[in-house]
Order: structure tokens, then sequence, then C-alpha cells
């Protein structure tokens, strides 16, 4: 425990670091990171490449503190770090080069029918890629490297479609890591403390940039939204084959869902999830009440309107 909680440690330093360093000084310049969010205001995508340095920091310095006590563990840590490392970077090409006019499987699928390879099908098979080669990494029979391999890959990208408001992801991301401990439930209780202290840096790298997220200065974005759900995916490898088979069901399923409901409208009609959704974020817009006139005043107003706009014999200078 002593060595997760200072892997943890070194893993929300790291991403603070790092996302201090990326505002200074932008890769490709501020313009490439900026996106407008559901408010339309403007926010940075330097968020996502940020948490995935320092989760990948955070595994490898468990893996090097528990190295030190004769623990093994270097195996699986370059495995969740491979994980991490592909679908940051298949993530941050999405974000930088794509045109979100294709989203979804169904979109993008339906896109390459068509002879069109978007960016979003580039990532998809990419963080396919690096799902395999994660889950060859950290070994086990094959059936376990398809299983291993589905988690990294389906948790990739299944926590990125959360991405749609401030801290939703993050927030799914901390309740998914506790979901992880308790799959293994029933099995042996290694494997169960092994998955959940592997999450622990990923999450601390979220969790420290979490402040950005809710304020709408930033976001995650693919880059990092992808990264952290691959990492938690591939955290899952430890658990016993039951609890993988189960994790992998529920990600495929609420995958499929969601290419048919909005998650966004499912948690606004559901007073306990829009609370948790809300949790530390600024509150929604309201939107004035306009007072009803009565029908007599309506009337007048709208012919004194209409007789002022019947006397212009000038057209209005255009719109600044």
């Amino acid at each position: 425990m002593i060595t997760a909680a200072a892997a943890s440690v070194t893993a929300a330093g790291a991403a603070r670091l790092a996302y201090s360093a990326m505002n200074r000084r932008p890769p490709g310049g501020p313009k490439a990171w900026s996106r407008t969010n559901h408010r339309g205001e403007p926010v940075t995508l330097l968020e996502g490449p940020a948490v995935a340095v320092g989760a990948i920091g955070g595994v490898l310095a468990q893996a090097g503190l528990a190295s030190v006590t004769g623990a093994p563990g270097w195996r699986h840590a370059t495995a969740l770090a491979l994980g991490g490392a592909g679908a940051a970077a298949f993530g941050a090409y999405d974000d930088l080069a794509g045109s979100g006019d294709r989203r979804g499987f169904r979109g993008h699928l339906g896109a390459l029918r068509h002879g069109e390879v978007t960016t979003g099908a580039v990532k998809l098979g990419g963080i396919g890629a690096t799902g395999i080669v994660s889950a060859a990494l950290a070994g086990g029979p094959p059936v376990d490297v398809i299983i291993n391999a589905g988690l990294v890959a389906g948790g990739a990208n299944l926590l990125n479609l959360f991405d749609l408001r401030p801290g939703r992801a993050i927030k799914v991301a901390v309740a998914s890591g506790g979901l992880i401990g308790a799959a293994g439930q029933g099995g042996d209780a290694a494997p169960r403390l092994g998955a959940a202290l592997a999450s622990l840096p990923p999450l601390a790298a979220a969790i420290a940039l979490l402040p950005e997220d809710l304020g709408e200065r930033a976001m995650l974005g693919d880059a990092g939204a992808n990264a952290l759900g691959a990492m938690l995916g591939a955290s899952a490898a430890c658990l016993p084959r039951t609890g993988r088979i189960m994790l992998l069901g529920a990600i495929v399923s609420i995958t499929a869902a969601s290419e048919k409901v909005s998650f966004t409208k499912v948690i606004e009609r559901t007073p306990a999830l829009r609370w948790l959704d809300m949790l530390g974020r600024r509150p929604a817009p309201q939107v004035p009440a306009i007072p009803a006139r009565r029908r007599g005043v309506m009337d007048l107003t709208e012919a004194g309107t209409a007789a002022r706009s019947a006397e212009k014999t000038h057209p209005a200078p255009p719109d600044e």
C-alpha cells in the first residue's frame, strides 16, 4: 500500500507538471489544442496528454518501487504503460486531425464501407492493435490474451464516450476503478489487490487535473480519455477470468447502447445520476423567464412596431 501511495503521488505530481509545461509551450501552438465546450466557451485539450504522462509515470514508478522490495511487477506495469501510451497517441491523432463529422462505431464503419478512412477509424484500429500487444505482453493463455485485449480497447473507447461534460469521464473512471476491485470477489485476494493497486496511479493523475476539468478550463479529449480507459482495462488483467468476462460484457453492452441512447439525456432524467454529474461543476445557465403580456397590450405593441417598420425608407446598416 505504501508503494501504491507513493506511486499515486508521483502520478499526480507528474500530471500537474506536464500540464503546466504544456500550457507554457503547447506542442503545435495553443490553437491546435483549443476547442469549444458545451457552453460555447474555449477549453484546452492539453489535460489529456498531461494525464497520460502522469499515469504512465506513476505506473512505472510503482513497478520500480515494488522491485526494490523484490516484488514482481515490471511485466504488468509495462503492459499498462504500453496500453496507455498507444491509446494516448492514437487519441491525440484523432484530437488534432479529426473533423468530428463521423462519430461512433456506426459512423466510422459506415465511412469505411464507402471507401473513406476517417481519423476515428484509424484510432479504433490503432487502439485495437495496442490492446493486443499490451495483453500479449501481460501474458497468459490465448483466451486470456483475447479477453484482456478487449478490456484495453473497450475500456479506452467506452470512457471516451463519457467525455461530454466537465468531470464526467473522470468520475466514471473513479467508479470503474472501484468496480474493477469488486469484480474479483469470490476469487483470490491477491489478484484483486493487484488490480486495485494497479489502477491507483492512472486515477491519481486524472484526479490531480479534475479541478481544471470541473472548472471548464480543460478537458481530457480523446488522448486523455482513451489513455485512462485503456489503463483501467489493462489493470483488470490481474482479476480472475470470470471477473474479466463480466467486465468485458458490461463494456460491450454499454458501448452498444451508446449507439442508440444518449448518455447525457439518461443522466439528466435520473436525479441521482444528475446530482453526481453536477457535483463540483458550475451551475447550469438559467434561462430568464419572459412574463406573459396581456392580449390588448401585445396587440397595441405589435401594431406600433408594424407602423414604425412601414415608415423606414432606407435599409438598415449592416451588422458589425
